[in-house]
């Protein structure tokens, strides 16, 4: 992971409209990322058709710069354990 990325502390969540295991992840997601400051940013992959061919059916993905921190299901350990190290490097 890039510097920049760590230093502004987002997340991306790629995501579709109609996908519950993405409703999961963003639920599962948004109080550690509060307890720690980091924001989110949510991409549509359906309004990029970049992303969509890149991650098609392989949503939910959070990437932390060009990182994959979990795909498909939230992954509490590997999130937190990146948020607590990229913290103690800021």
């Amino acid at each position: 992971m890039s510097a920049r990325a760590i230093d502004a502390r987002r997340m991306t969540l790629l995501v579709r409209a109609y996908c519950h295991l993405c409703d999961d992840m963003r639920d599962a997601l948004a109080p550690l990322a509060d307890t720690f400051g980091w924001t989110v940013e949510e991409i549509d992959i359906d309004t990029d058709p970049v992303l969509e061919r890149r991650w098609n059916e392989d949503i939910p993905v959070l990437l932390a710069g060009e990182r994959v921190l979990c795909r498909h299901r939230f992954d509490a350990t590997a999130v937190k354990g990146f948020l607590l190290e990229a913290t103690s490097r800021g």
